[in-house]
C-alpha cells in the first residue's frame, strides 16, 4: 500500500507542470525526500540544488525576476524553511511569485522535543498571501480532493491579482523513501483574471482629467520590462502637459522620460520647484528609492496622487493619496493613452526638459573634475559596460549611485527595494545569471559582498556571472546619510570596515579576479574584466572611504 505522502507529492508535481511552472530550486534534507524523489523523477522540471537554504530562497527570488514565473522552493523540517524569510520578505514587497514546499514532521510530534521540529504552518504568514497545510493522514478520496484544492488554490494565489509567495507546508510521517506510480488523474482548476480593462465611462472620465490639467506627472518605481506599458508611457510623454518620470530599474526606456530623478531635483531651486509643482501626480510600479522625490512631494502635497496597480493595500507614499485605481499598469496606461488629447497651452514637459538638459550638464562637468571617488568610479564603470548586460545592483551605495546615471543601456535593472536589506543580492544575481543567456553583472558594496560571501560557492555561478565589489571601507553609506555620519560611532558601529580577502576567495572559488585602485587601472582591468568570458570573474574596486562620501555630499550641495 503506497503512503499518503507519496500521493500528496505526485499531485504537487502534476499541478506545477500543468501550470507551466518548471524551476524547482532544493536544498537537501531528510524529512523532504519524498518531495524530492517526485520532483527529481520528473524530466519536465529543471532542478537547482542549494545546500544553504538563505542562499537558497534568494537564489529562487533572481530565478522568479527573470522569468517572471513563480520559482518553488523546497526545504526539509526544522529551522529550514525559517531561513528563507528574508528572501521572501523581499518576494512579497516585490510582487514575485515563489511557491514554498516545506516538508514538516506530523501534527502530534509538535512541541514534543522531536528533532527538527518546531511550528512551521504559518511561519512565514507575515510575508505570503496564504498558508496552506497538509496533514500526512490522507487515506481516502475525500483527502485527495482536499488536497487537490488546496494545492491547485496555492498556485491561484502566488500567480493571480497581486504576485506573492504563497507556503505550502507538508507533513510527512514514515515511511520517507517510498516510490508512487504516477497517478495521472490530477484536476487542474484553470484561473481567468479581471483586471485587464477600465470600464469606458472611468476610461474617458480619468483621460478628460488628464487632457484638462495643465502639469501631470508620472513616476514609475521599481518594475519588470513591458513593452506595452513602455509604449503607452512613450506616447503619453509626447503631451506637453505630461512628465514621465522613471527609477533607474524602472525598466522603461525612452528618451523624453526623466531617468536620473535625484540629479534632476537637486538643481532645482525653491521657486522651481513650486513652478513645477504637479496638478496629479500618477505611481506605479514599487518602492522608490528616490528620498529627493518622495521629500518634494511630500512637502508641495499635490492635489491630485493616482496609484494605479493591482495591490491589496491603500499606498499613499506621499501621503495625498486620492484614487486607488486597481489595474495592472499596462492596461491602464495603454487604454488611457489612446483618449488622451493633445494640451497645446502646457509648458510643462518644456520645463522639466530645460531642467534635466542642466542637470546633465552640471553631471558631467562635476564627475568629469571629480578626484578618485565612488562617484569616478561608477562613471567609468556605466560607460565601458557593455550594453544589453543584466544589471544588478545590492542596496546602500550601489543604488544609490546608480540613480545618479543613465542605466537605460543595460538589459534591464534591478535590486531587492521591495524591502531593501543588504542580504543575498549576490545570491539573487547567481540566480538570475542562471537562468538569463546573456550576462548578468552585480554591482555590491564590500559589506553587502561579505553578507552574502557564500554565494560564491554555489553550483548556479556560471561564466556569465560578473561581480564589481566597491571596496570603499564598509557600509559608505552610513558615512553620507545624516542620521550616522557625524557620529562618533561611525567607523566601529555603522561603516563597519569589512575583512573581505577578495582575491582569495575568488581563486579558492574559482572566478578570474581583477582589482583597482585608480582610474587608469579601472580603465584597464574593466576591459580584461569585460571580456573575460571563460570563467566567472571579480572586479575589485578600492575607493577612499571619507573622501568618497564628502564628494558625494557636494555633489547634492553644489550650484
Amino acid at each position: 500500500m503506497e503512503t499518503s505522502a507519496k500521493i500528496s507529492c505526485q499531485i504537487l508535481v502534476d499541478l506545477l507542470v500543468a501550470n507551466n511552472i518548471t524551476n524547482v530550486v532544493i536544498s537537501p534534507g531528510s524529512r523532504n525526500a519524498p518531495l524530492v524523489i517526485a520532483i527529481s523523477r520528473c524530466e519536465a522540471l529543471n532542478k537547482h540544488i542549494v545546500i544553504d537554504e538563505r542562499s537558497a530562497a534568494f537564489v529562487a527570488l533572481g530565478m522568479a525576476i527573470e522569468t517572471g514565473t513563480p520559482t518553488v522552493l523546497v526545504c526539509t523540517s526544522g529551522t529550514a524553511v525559517l531561513n528563507y524569510s528574508p528572501a521572501i520578505a523581499e518576494a512579497y514587497y516585490r510582487r514575485v511569485p515563489i511557491i514554498v514546499v516545506s516538508a514538516d514532521r506530523p501534527v502530534e510530534w509538535i512541541d514534543q522535543d522531536d528533532s527538527q521540529t518546531l511550528r512551521q504552518y504559518e511561519a512565514l504568514a507575515n510575508y505570503v498571501k496564504r498558508s496552506y497545510n497538509i496533514p500526512d493522514n490522507i487515506n481516502n478520496d475525500t483527502s485527495i480532493w482536499y488536497i487537490n484544492r488546496i494545492i491547485n488554490d496555492a498556485i491561484m494565489n502566488a500567480t493571480s491579482g497581486r504576485l506573492a509567495p504563497v507556503h505550502i507546508n507538508m507533513q510527512f510521517d514514515e515511511p520517507l523513501n517510498g516510490i508512487l506510480n504516477k497517478q495521472g488523474n490530477t484536476r487542474v482548476v484553470s484561473n481567468i483574471e479581471c483586471y485587464s480593462q477600465l470600464n469606458k465611462s472611468d476610461a474617458h472620465q480619468l483621460a478628460s482629467i488628464i487632457t484638462q490639467s495643465d502639469k501631470v506627472l508620472i513616476i514609475a518605481g521599481f518594475n519588470n520590462p513591458d513593452k506595452k506599458l513602455n509604449s503607452a508611457l512613450s506616447k503619453l510623454a509626447k503631451h506637453d502637459n505630461v512628465v514621465v518620470m522613471t527609477e533607474s530599474i524602472a525598466n522603461l526606456k525612452d528618451k523624453r522620460f526623466i531617468s536620473t530623478i535625484d540629479r534632476v531635483l537637486c538643481v532645482m531651486s525653491p521657486e522651481e520647484k513650486i513652478e513645477a509643482q504637479p496638478d496629479i501626480v500618477i505611481t506605479l510600479g514599487g518602492a522608490l528609492v528616490s528620498r529627493h522625490i518622495k521629500q518634494y512631494l511630500r512637502d508641495i502635497s499635490p492635489a491630485e496622487h493616482w496609484h494605479i496597480g493591482v495591490t491589496e493595500n491603500t499606498i499613499d507614499c506621499f501621503k495625498c493619496l486620492t484614487k486607488r485605481i486597481n489595474i495592472n499598469a499596462d492596461s491602464f496606461f495603454s487604454q488611457i493613452s489612446k483618449l488622451i488629447k493633445p494640451k497645446g497651452n502646457s509648458n510643462y514637459a518644456n520645463q522639466w526638459g530645460d531642467i534635466n538638459a542642466r542637470a546633465s550638464l552640471r553631471h558631467d562637468i562635476y564627475v568629469k573634475s571629480a578626484e578618485w571617488s565612488d562617484i569616478k568610479a561608477f562613471d567609468i564603470i556605466f560607460s565601458n559596460i557593455p550594453k544589453k548586460w543584466n544589471l544588478h545592483l545590492s542596496n546602500g551605495t550601489s543604488i544609490r549611485y546608480a540613480q545618479l546615471f543613465d542605466t537605460s543601456m543595460f538589459r534591464r535593472s534591478e535590486c531587492n527595494r521591495g524591502v531593501s536589506g543588504i542580504d543575498g543580492s549576490t545570491s539573487t544575481a547567481v540566480g538570475a545569471s542562471a537562468i538569463c543567456p546573456v550576462t548578468t553583472l552585480l554591482i555590491t558594496g564590500d559589506m553587502s559582498a561579505q553578507y552574502d560571501i557564500g554565494a560564491l560557492a554555489l553550483k548556479q555561478v556560471s561564466p556569465r556571472f560578473k561581480m564589481i565589489v566597491i571596496n570603499n571601507g564598509g557600509g559608505g553609506i552610513f558615512r553620507f546619510i545624516k542620521s550616522t555620519s557625524q557620529l562618533p560611532e561611525l567607523d566601529e558601529y555603522f561603516a563597519c570596515q569589512t575583512n573581505l580577502p577578495l582575491a582569495q576567495l575568488a581563486d579558492g572559488f574559482g572566478f578570474d579576479y581583477y582589482e583597482a585602485s585608480n582610474e587608469d587601472e579601472l580603465k584597464r582591468n574593466l576591459n580584461l574584466f569585460v571580456n573575460n568570458n571563460d570563467k566567472p570573474a571579480i572586479l575589485c574596486v578600492n575607493t577612499p572611504a571619507n573622501e568618497s562620501a564628502t564628494i558625494l555630499k557636494n555633489y547634492f550641495t553644489q550650484k
